[in-house]
Order: C-alpha cells, then structure tokens, then sequence
C-alpha cells in the first residue's frame, strides 16, 4: 500500500468538504450584502473552521506512525513557544512526549532528538541522520561552500578528511606541532592578560569579552594564515567586530529558513536576514583574500599554515579524481572559514564562561592555583606536558562545558533517507534538531545536574574519570563531530592554567555578575566586570615572553 496515498487522500478528503463549504458561504453573505456585525461574525467562522480543519490534521498525523509533539499554530507552528531558550522548551516538552518528538516550525516538520536518542541517531545511524536542511540561510555561509553547514557527499566527506587533517598537522599532530600551538596560545594569553592587567589599573573594572575575542581569533589567525594581528589592525577589528553582528543576525536566518515567505515582503526579519547576507559576504571576501596572498605565494616544499595545506590536498585530491566540481579554491576559503570562524566563536564564549564562574566561585580560583603551583616552577609558564598532572583543571574545563552547555543545540540535521529511531518513522529531508544540553543535564547521568560540582570528574584516587567525560556533548558525535575539538580543549587547557597561575581575578562589587546568557549560535554570558592582578606570590613579571 502507498503509504503516502491513502494517508493524504484521507487528510485531503475533508478539506474537499469544508473549503467549498466556507467559500460558498461566504459568497452568500456578500451577495446579499453585509454589516460590520456580520463581517465579524463571518471572520471568526472562517478561522473557527480553518482552525478545525488545522487540529483535524493534527490528530491524524498523531495517529500516524511518526513522534508525537505539541499542538502547532496555523502558520507559526510550535514557532512562539520556543521563547528565548529554546534547548529548556525542548527539553520540557522531552518530558512530557519522550527523547524523540515533533514540532512544527512554520510549515516545517522538525524531529528533535534529545537524551540517549542522540547518540542512537548521531553514532549507531550517523549516515541516516548526516544530512543537512535546505534552508535559505546555508547558502550565504561561504557562498554555500561551507563544510559545517554542507550536505553530505563523498566530495564533503574527502574535504571534511583534508580538513581535519590539516588542523591536526598544525596544531595537534605531533610533538613539534603541539609545541608550536602551545607557542601560539601562551603568546596571546600573555598578550590578553597584560591587557586586562593595564585595563585594570586604568578603570579598576573593565568588560574583558571583547578582548577574548580578538585573543582567540589571533591565535587562530596564526594557525590559519601564518601571522597574528595588532589588537589596533583596522582590518582585523573590522572582521572581529562582525562576530557580535552575525550572532545578532543569525537568529533572523534561522526564522527566515522556516519562514520563507517573510523574504518578500518589508518587515524587520527581512532587514536582519540582508544584514546576515551582508556580513556572511564580508567575512567569505577576508578569507578569500588571505587564500590568494597565499597562492601567490606558496611553495610545495615547505607547508607554512592550515591554508597552505588545504590547498595543497585539495588541488592534489582534485587533480587525482578529475573533480568536475567548481575551483577548488572555492572548497579551501570555505573551510578555512568554518575553522576560523567557528573556533573565534565558540572558544571565546568557553572562556568567557571560565572567567565568569572563576569570579564567581573564588574557592574554585584557589583550588585551581593550588593545582598549577604544585606541578608548574615559577620559572616557566604551564604547559601541555603538565596536562595529565593537573586532573582538577581539566575536571574543572568539562564541568564548565556540561554545566553551562554553552552549544545548547547543534547546527541542525536532516535525514538522508527514510528511517526511524525509537520506534517512530522518519521520511527523508525531516529536518532533525539535537539537544545537547539535555544530555548535560541528564539527571540519569549527573547527579545534581544544576550544581557546578568539578569533583564530578574525579575517580575515587582523584584522577580524572574519562568515562564521564565521554559524556558531555558540546562538540557533537559521528559524522557531523567538530574537527576542531582536540584543537579546542587544548587551548582551554593552556588558557586556564595560565590564567589562575599568574593572576587573580575579582568581580566588581557594584555590580555583581550573573550566570544570564543571550541565545545564539552559542550561549554568550551577559556583559559582566572584573578586575585582573597578578598574584602577590609569583615572582616574575607578567610582561616576560613565555619563551626565552
């Protein structure tokens, strides 16, 4: 049996009834002539049998072999209950319909899969669920070049494989790339935090978030391109200050993917969604700019960056396969700006967060001090070879990434075929929503989720409990997971310890920070204020270069 057949010639059949039934009604009423009163009367009759007619559909789709889920509204869908954080409404409504349910967002169907049904979907049925949306707002991102927004092929999965192993190669592929990173990163700590020392004595209390920014995106300027920037370069603070446009803009993308018919018309969507337009192709033209200085440039013998080694393996992988796809130089802008892009955003919100709760757990700042200074000389900066000596700082790191769950949702997926999971069908192109927070809040896997409790991570010898940490999800899993993870914890790592082993840090008394965020891309703590001193027991000066 068709099973799309019979199930829409059933929905379709009473809208067959009713709708000749409305409009001949309607032509009644005018063709003899109406007043206002029944105007009104004719209105509310023709949204009472629209309305009708929208749960009528409602309940049949229920009885259906698909997930259950909230009543949607004509037109909007589940749309204006999300609120503004959508991962909690997600999660309340898991509690109520299961780990597996449906809303609607516009006309569109989406699946949202929250608790044990993510790793199902992700890891035991990753190419089913590999798949990203057609929605409007992907083609903008890197001309629709993008390997995080792009959909799965076999030319995806080869750029995603050369991608990620040029990351690697320059960051965490050997000791010597490791040391080189380790390099990078210390030089712009110690850079911030002469920064926050000078910004401290000139006004006492400053706004550190931006300056985090600028720190991340030149560390990973020099992964990427080879150089790092004056914090006064016009032109990086140009591409710095996009960050806090596009995360102000992405939101209209995201209501104009399923609600496209807001595109054609004036209305402050459609004006938010050109300025995301806008600064997508600002930031694709910085890219493409540096990949052609690089061109010009580049020598076979000698891999200078992540862009160098994008466009060696990508012209050798195109030449070898006889790609009729476009230039690949097209593919190398495309992924140096989901590696530059997406580690300025989600590496700056990770550290503002560890500053936040820094300031407001001082106990946890002097647990942590004590850590460092048992296994770091004052004579040197901390490294990655004291990583495995300093288990609470690293337990420190996954209890701020699990508590705050500042990725709450994934970008989101879509079903490459027809499938099911848990006991509900799937048809192709469902768009599919994952819910991370709900697995770092799952009280069947943390003991007092809502606590930030680092001890967590620790075994009984007080070592760190890799199990547990295999547990938090803020990079994704299977096929989709970020290349940038091993690359990203390795920073937060050398940030951290470098951070409480030179310097305390203060919140401003007058104005004491919250645990608030504002919704995006990522989970951004609100504005908050600090003071930054070097430690009175550390006897070498701040300013001095990690490396004599």
């Amino acid at each position: 049996m068709d099973r799309d057949g019979d199930k829409c010639g059933a929905e379709q059949q009473p809208q067959r009834q009713l709708w000749p039934f409305c409009v001949t009604w309607i032509m009644d009423v005018v063709l003899k002539g109406i007043d206002p009163s029944t105007s009104r009367a004719v209105l509310v009759g023709c949204a009472a049998i629209l309305l009708s007619l929208h749960l009528y559909r409602w309940l049949r789709q229920r009885r259906g072999s698909g997930p259950p889920g909230p009543f949607p509204w004509p037109l909007i869908g589940n749309a204006a209950q999300l609120g503004k954080a959508p991962h909690l409404y997600f999660s309340r409504m898991a509690k109520k319909y299961g780990n597996v349910f449906q809303i609607k967002l516009g006309n569109r169907t989406v699946v949202v899969l929250n608790g044990d049904s993510i790793k199902q979907a992700l890891v035991k049925q990753g190419p089913d669920f590999a798949g990203r949306p057609d929605f409007a707002s992907f083609q903008y991102v890197s001309s629709g070049n993008s390997l995080a927004f792009g959909t799965s092929t076999d030319f995806w999965k080869e750029q995603r494989r050369v991608a990620h192993s040029s990351v690697r190669m320059f960051s965490t592929g050997n000791p010597l790339t490791k040391k080189t990173f380790e390099c990078h990163v210390l030089t712009e700590v110690r850079e911030v935090l002469k920064l926050f020392v000078a910004k401290t004595e000139t006004h006492r209390f400053f706004q550190p978030m931006n300056y985090m920014v600028v720190s991340i995106a030149n560390t990973m300027s020099a992964v990427c391109f080879g150089k790092r920037y004056s914090y006064e370069d016009e032109e990086f603070r140009q591409v710095i200050g996009r960050n806090d446009q596009f995360t102000q803009t992405v939101g209209a993308g995201s209501i104009v993917d399923v609600m496209p018919w807001l595109q054609y018309f004036p209305n402050p969507i459609k004006n938010m969604f050109n300025n995301f337009i806008k600064l997508n192709l600002e930031f694709t033209t910085f890219i493409h700019d540096k990949v052609l200085e690089h061109r010009k440039s580049i020598q076979s013998s000698t891999i200078r960056d992540v862009t160098d080694a994008l466009i060696l393996a990508l012209e050798k992988f195109t030449d070898k396969t006889q790609s009729s796809m476009k230039k690949e130089s097209d593919y190398v802008t495309a992924a140096i700006g989901d590696i530059f892009g997406a580690s300025q955003d989600t590496l700056s919100t990770a550290m503002q967060w560890i500053v936040l709760v820094l300031v407001n757990y001082p106990e946890l700042q002097l647990r942590l001090q004590q850590e460092v200074d048992r296994v770091v000389d004052r004579s040197r900066m901390p490294s990655i070879e004291d990583q495995s000596q300093v288990p609470y700082v690293m337990a420190f790191i996954y209890e701020v990434m699990r508590y705050t769950s500042f990725v709450p949702l994934t970008i989101p997926h879509s079903t490459t075929n027809d499938t099911s999971i848990m006991g509900y069908t799937i048809p192709k192109n469902t768009v599919v929503f994952i819910n991370q927070w709900s697995v770092n809040h799952d009280p069947g896997i943390w003991s007092n989720p809502e606590t930030f409790d680092p001890e967590r991570f620790l075994d009984q010898n007080g070592e760190l409990n890799k199990d547990l940490t295999g547990n938090v999800l803020i990079f994704s899993l299977g096929k989709r997971r970020c290349i940038g993870e091993e690359l990203s914890k390795l920073h937060l790592f050398l940030f951290t310890s470098m951070l409480v082993h030179l310097c305390y840090i203060s919140p401003d008394p007058s104005r004491p920070p919250d645990m608030g965020y504002t919704y995006g891309l990522t989970m951004k703590p609100n504005g908050y204020y600090i003071a930054v001193t070097p430690r009175d027991d550390i006897g070498f000066d701040i300013a001095r270069c990690c490396y004599k």
